[in-house]
């Protein structure tokens, strides 16, 4: 048995649609539908084991894109950014355009 690893949620998020049909549809069953190895085996008329093997090769392939593009850690990044410019901005004193655009660049990282 191998651990779920939660960042390939957030990955596929970000990577999926570049994924092939089928490798996508398995890292959905496996990661947001929860299905076993076994049920989307059945479902797809392969084996365990090639369920299996579709899983790793497409969490090297997004883990990939992710080492070369970085879009999910830049996001994080700004979302991170975002949360503390609007804690920051509730001490002090900021013109509304000001407030607004922090209030939308928050809600575009979330």
């Amino acid at each position: 048995m191998f651990e779920k690893d939660l960042n390939i949620t957030f990955l596929l998020d970000f990577y999926g649609d570049i994924l092939s049909e089928k490798r996508r549809q398995v890292l959905d069953e496996y990661y947001n539908n929860d299905l076993s190895l076994s049920e989307i085996a059945q479902d797809l008329g392969v084996t365990r084991q090639g369920v299996r093997d579709l899983i790793k090769k497409a969490e090297a392939e997004l883990l990939f894109y992710e080492e070369k593009l970085g879009l999910a850690k830049r996001f994080r990044e700004a979302g991170e950014h975002a949360a503390a410019l609007r804690e920051m901005s509730s001490s002090y004193v900021l013109p509304d355009e000001v407030v607004q655009r922090i209030h939308a660049l928050e809600d575009c990282v979330r």
